[in-house]
């Protein structure tokens, strides 16, 4: 059967990739066509279009780049309607992907949504959209499902593919980890600026201000997949910190501590029990609208979550070098640091066990194989 899946970003270019070796699994002629990135690329299949092409990040950025998202949107309908696939499945990526979605609806494709769109955060208008474009929804947040039900949605929780990524990577051990990219024997604090050129630009010198006042430590970048070196170099300046590209898992398996963008990399930490501080800060435009349609009370994914403050989030004019070095402080403490890996154990459970791809592919390949006949 033929699958066109739209991914963007590196968080829906990994879990597009897991998921597409999974519907190799449960369909071995299956034929993909996909927008994403260099993971779902090795996976097998056709590359339409890389996310590092189409990242605008924040209302602004992409009302400035208006012009090139809709001939990105002209180019994927007409790339659609050519392939004619049995199924288009979106991953995240809800601004590009949900007017795709009413246009392939309309045409009468198959539509799949794995990984929900934000609406639970702001603009629940966007349901009654969903309901009418999305045939079938899988989520993977625990708290998604019984907030569908309230609109009389039905999807299915499968469980979180980090789980599955993080499970399934190949191990790397600390010494050798240290030894090959030359990080001595300080313990280490992850740097996780995000993967945007916009968001990385205002978060990483805030996280850089910090570096002098913990010199007993070794800072490390975790450098995106989608940026080279060079760009980060300029935010750098002369620091002494470390950077690595597109190693972010190993880093974290080797972290005592870590700054991380808001975004799914605060889930990632957590699951490798990093204590962390969440940052957050966007163009003022970009925050003022955002501030006005979000209504959650926190940010990051593991406090949502867990309904909670597990996790110290600084957002906006709190995200500065001064309350960066106390919380900083705060969560290398060894006490603080024992009441915060109980609670993320107790976030992993929330997540539900292994499977999330695995499940999500046998599902589609189900439904598609019981509607063929």
């Amino acid at each position: 059967m033929r699958y066109y899946i739209i991914a963007g970003e590196a968080s829906g270019d990994l879990h597009g990739s897991n998921l597409m070796k999974a519907l190799y699994k449960e369909d071995t002629n299956a034929d993909i066509r996909f927008w994403g990135g260099d993971l779902m690329q090795k996976a097998g299949g056709t590359l339409v279009s890389h996310y590092k092409d189409r990242a605008f990040m924040g209302f602004f950025e992409v009302l400035r780049n208006l012009n090139k998202v809709l001939v990105f949107l002209e180019f994927c309908k007409k790339d659609i309607a050519q392939f004619q696939p049995n199924v288009i499945i979106f991953i995240d990526n809800s601004g590009f992907n949900l007017r795709v979605a009413k246009w392939a609806k309309q045409e009468g494709f198959k539509t799949n949504y794995y990984i929900s769109p934000q609406v639970w955060a702001s603009r629940v208008g966007r349901i009654k959209g969903i309901r009418r474009d999305i045939d079938k929804m899988f989520v993977i947040l625990p708290f998604e499902k019984e907030f569908y039900e309230k609109y009389e949605y039905e999807v299915t929780f499968v469980g979180h593919p980090l789980i599955d990524a993080i499970a399934d990577r190949k191990q790397v051990g600390e010494f050798k980890f240290r030894e090959t990219y030359n990080l001595g024997d300080q313990p280490i604090i992850a740097l996780l600026p995000g993967s945007r050129k916009q968001e990385i630009i205002k978060m990483l010198a805030v996280m850089l201000s910090v570096v002098d006042d913990f010199s007993e430590y070794k800072f490390v970048i975790a450098g995106a997949p989608s940026q080279d070196f060079s760009f980060y170099e300029r935010i750098i300046g002369d620091r002494k910190v470390s950077f690595i590209d597109n190693k972010t898992y190993d880093l974290l398996s080797v972290s005592t501590a870590a700054l991380v963008t808001s975004g799914t990399a605060t889930l990632e930490t957590a699951l490798f029990k990093v204590p962390q501080v969440v940052c957050y800060k966007a163009g003022s435009i970009s925050y003022q609208i955002a501030k006005r349609i979000i209504t959650l009370k926190f940010i990051s994914l593991v406090n949502l979550i867990m309904n909670r403050e597990v996790v110290t989030e600084l957002i906006q004019q709190d995200f500065t070098k001064t309350r960066l070095k106390k919380e900083l402080t705060k969560i290398l403490d060894g006490k603080y640091r024992q009441e915060l890996f109980l609670e993320y154990f107790e976030l992993e459970k929330k997540l539900g066990g292994k499977g999330a791809s695995q499940k999500t592919a046998r599902l589609i390949v189900e439904g598609l194989t019981a509607e063929l006949g």
